[in-house]
């Protein structure tokens, strides 16, 4: 026993050296000669191979990859197989690999090693280059980041501002604190809408459509400086404090000027609207304009949104502007549309794809002011709209605008003052400046040395008149006496009436039979025809042939008329020169006349009065068709409206006519 356990560990110790010959004796008896010259070519490429791999990996990570997979032996073996094991364990990072290859295994097995070696080789330059590519960019974009914030350090640090720059903020400024008329118009402009004078039917009907819980769209039509753009302001006013309209607290007040109104049709700008700024376009932000988005810009209709848009002189405004504003008023939107967008580009910002999906809301409430007649607006925006009307002012209502607007100021002037500056206009701004112009006036007169308050005299206000070259805008015409040949007729500019002198003189005819009818120039071809048409009256309610009589009719003034309106004026003033009768100068007249001797209807007959009444006219008569234009005793006059001619000469001649027996040349 013993000397066998003195033999058993002699014998384990030889046992890896007698396995490792036999393998080897294996090894050498599989390799022919005729092989040798191959195994020493593939010994050589597996070297390569081995300080291929130690040059891609590195020393360090070589050794670490061979002790892990168990190659550190086969490395260092002479024998080519196993030095083969360890390349194929060590580039597929295999342990399981245990299988020494054959000697006709190997050039297949260090093919496929190649191949994967050069795989390997291709990603990690590509791995390389993208990650030398990344880091470029994010050192670039680390130094751009740098430059911003160095920039905004600097910025907050130091003073950015040119001497240059600087002095022209100081005088930015220094102009903000001064201004000419801004206070005046502060201090006179109505603050109340019982302040506003001479049109509370037009205030009453705008309440109505617009502190509503359903306000409408309105044209504002009337005069200049009557008070439109302030009457549509504090109307908002109130109905934003109204629970049950739709307006908010804040509800805007959007103004603008129809007539300034510019756009290009490419809609490239368009202030109104809004349009939509390329990239190409000056416009568009710079983040935007580098990734080539396309920014929508919103108009006035989005700022409006919620409150009302206030186009003053609407009726001035581009036709194609107006028919793209009434679309928006229909679909309360503003859609836009660029041929730059792309909805699928992740660089386009939230709020860019839904301006360009939904559109920039514009609900809004449409107020339009013009002082053109309602027929020389565009038929579909009137179709839209409410109509309100606002009034001119009669002479005693710009006397109480003057007086109001002297408290305001607190000064003090003569009783005559506001009278006379009635006489010279018919607008209540036109009223306010005159006012403050002879204010300053007397304040220059006056001088620095005496404290008590300028007294605003006549002669203040006479010589702001004559500075101005301003004329009365209405000499008083009508009288209480009666004359010959002569009569007021009635005619109407925009919305302004005025009274038209028409005289007619009569001759007999230089040739027998053969008389002449003059008329002037420059009226036109319907008044013209009223004359013709006056003839025939004339010879049927007198039974004189005007072909007996030269006959001249003129109107004073040689202002250009047209419409059938004059009729019953010349009618009457033809048969006042053929029989000698006088007529009322106290009564001024209009209406088209058929040769059947009615009174038809005629057009502006509530703007007529208005002219009446500042010539000092107290009998009006209008066409009985008419007899609804205007109220009852509208602004003090005596307004007959009749059916017939004879009627009307009845109250022009007063007791000389004689209805049943007519007139007789004198």
């Amino acid at each position: 026993m013993t000397r066998n356990n003195k033999e058993t560990p002699e014998t384990e110790n030889e046992q890896p050296d007698k396995m490792k010959k036999s393998r080897k004796r294996r090894i050498v008896r599989k390799i022919s000669e005729q092989e040798l010259q191959r195994y020493a070519e593939i010994s050589l490429e597996a070297e390569a191979v081995f300080n291929m791999c130690a040059s891609i990996w590195g020393a360090d990570k070589f050794v670490l990859r061979a002790s892990k997979f168990g190659a550190l032996d086969l490395i260092q073996s002479g024998e080519l197989p196993e030095r083969v094991l360890a390349l194929q364990r060590m580039v597929k990072q295999d342990l399981a690999i245990d299988q020494l290859p054959s000697i006709e295994e190997i050039p297949g097995i260090m093919e496929d090693i190649l191949n994967e070696l050069a795989e390997h080789i291709a990603r990690h330059n590509m791995e390389e280059n993208i990650e030398k590519k990344i880091s470029k960019k994010m050192e670039e974009r680390h130094q751009e980041f740098i430059q911003e914030i160095r920039m905004q350090i600097l910025k907050e640090e130091s003073n950015v501002e040119t001497p240059q720059s600087q002095k022209k903020l100081e005088k930015l400024q220094a102009l903000d604190q001064r201004g000419l008329s801004r206070a005046m118009n502060d201090i006179l402009r109505p603050a109340k809408l019982d302040e506003i004078i001479g049109q509370e039917r037009a205030i009453e009907v705008l309440r109505s459509k617009l502190a509503s819980p359903y306000p409408q769209h309105l044209i504002m039509y009337g005069p200049p400086g009557v008070g439109k753009t302030t009457a549509a302001r504090l109307v908002l006013e109130e109905a934003r404090s109204l629970t049950y309209t739709p307006f908010a607290e804040d509800a805007p007040f959007v103004e603008v000027d129809g007539s300034t109104l510019r756009w290009d049709p490419r809609d490239i700008t368009n202030p109104l609207l809004g349009s939509v700024h390329d990239p190409i376009y000056q416009g568009a932000r710079r983040d935007l304009a580098e990734t080539a988005v396309p920014e929508p810009k919103p108009g006035l209709v989005t700022d409006a949104h919620g409150g009302i848009l206030f186009i003053d002189e609407i009726g001035e405004m581009d036709p194609m502007l107006l028919n793209k504003l009434l679309k928006v008023l229909e679909d309360k939107r503003v859609f836009f549309d660029s041929a730059y967008f792309d909805e699928a580009d992740p660089n386009v910002p939230a709020y860019i794809k839904k301006l360009f999906a939904e559109g920039a809301p514009a609900d809004f409430v449409l107020i339009g002011a013009t002082t053109r007649d309602a027929s020389e607006l565009n038929p579909a925006l009137r179709s839209r709209c409410a109509e309100v009307f606002f009034e001119p002012l009669t002479p005693k209502q710009i006397e109480l605008i003057v007086t109001n607007a002297a408290n305001r100021l607190k000064v003090r002037m003569e009783p005559a003052v506001p009278s006379l500056i009635s006489e010279y206009t018919v607008e209540g701004r036109k009223a306010v400046n005159l006012l403050a112009d002879s204010y300053s006036l007397s304040m220059y007169r006056k001088g620095t040395a005496k404290k008590s308050k300028p007294m605003i005299s006549r002669d203040d206000v006479f010589h702001i008149l004559q500075v101005s070259r301003m004329t009365p805008y209405v000499n008083r015409k009508a009288s209480s006496d009666w004359e010959v040949g002569k009569i007021f007729g009635l005619g109407v500019s925009g919305y302004l009436g005025s009274v038209i002198e028409i005289e007619a003189v009569c001759f007999p005819a230089a040739q027998k039979g053969k008389g002449a009818i003059r008329f002037n120039d420059t009226a036109g071809s319907m008044a013209k025809d009223s004359v013709f048409n006056a003839a025939a009256l004339v010879r049927q309610i007198t039974g004189q042939d005007l072909a007996k009589y030269d006959v001249h009719v003129n109107v004073i003034g040689g202002g250009q008329i047209d419409g059938p309106s004059a009729g019953l004026a010349i009618v009457s003033v033809l048969i006042s020169a053929i029989t000698n009768q006088p007529l009322r100068q106290d009564v001024a007249v209009t209406g088209e006349v058929s040769i059947r001797g009615k009174l038809k209807a005629v057009g502006g007959v509530f703007e007529k009065a208005y002219g009446a009444k500042q010539a000092g006219v107290t009998t009006l008569i209008i066409p009985k068709e008419n007899e609804k234009d205007i109220p009852v005793d509208h602004l003090g006059l005596s307004v007959k409206p009749l059916e017939r001619v004879e009627e009307a000469l009845a109250v022009l001649f007063g007791k000389a006519y004689n209805k049943g027996e007519g007139f007789h040349a004198g």
